[in-house]
């Protein structure tokens, strides 16, 4: 360093003019885009779910009730296909009561998957069971339904739950009490 650089005035040794402009702009920017966030009042959102509320007059999915008993079930609605729910509303309805002795961890309406929680009859405290039920599409057919069920056998001596067979019938006795359910309450509704 040379003796004039240490001579010099504090002022002339400072940061140059050119850099504490782009530096004084920047501190600026910042302060008005931070400033800029408060202004204006309450912000205002725009509410699709509101506005297609008051379009339907008071029902999301427009006329149509969504539900599974609903009073517009027509005797000339073959299919069984309820507006509200994406299946058929006879194999849905008949699926849930023929689970309905076990506890529900899932049920979709509109995908038509209903799972049960593990269950163990009273009379088998070392077995349970968990079914899933698929309801595959809206019209009211023997193949519109499949069942899956798993069983588990708990072992003696550490506790724990180690998966076993099903019988290859079972999961097709469920069906058909399903569709034999949802024919009953296909008949109950056109009388």
């Amino acid at each position: 360093m040379t003796l004039e650089a240490t001579t010099r005035p504090a002022e002339e040794r400072r940061t140059p003019a050119g850099k504490r402009l782009g530096l004084s702009l920047t501190a600026a920017a910042a302060m008005l885009a931070l400033a800029g966030c408060g202004l204006g009042g309450e912000p205002v959102y725009y509410d699709e779910t509101a506005e297609k509320l008051a379009d339907t007059r008071g029902s999301i999915l427009g006329d149509d009730q969504i539900g599974i008993g609903n009073d517009r079930d027509q005797p000339d609605n073959l299919s069984g296909g309820d507006a509200g729910i994406g299946v058929n509303s006879y194999l849905w309805r008949a699926s849930l009561d023929t689970v309905s002795f076990m506890p529900l961890a899932s049920a979709d309406p509109f995908g038509g998957v209903i799972i049960t929680d593990w269950f163990s009859p009273p009379e088998s405290a070392g077995e349970r069971f968990k079914i899933n039920v698929y309801i595959l599409g809206r019209d009211l057919r023997a193949d519109g339904v499949r069942a899956a069920v798993f069983r588990q056998l708990q072992d003696p001596r550490s506790g724990a739950w180690v998966d076993a067979a099903v019988e290859d019938r079972t999961p097709v006795d469920i069906e058909n009490a399903i569709l034999t359910r949802a024919r009953q309450l296909r008949i109950a509704s056109i009388q």
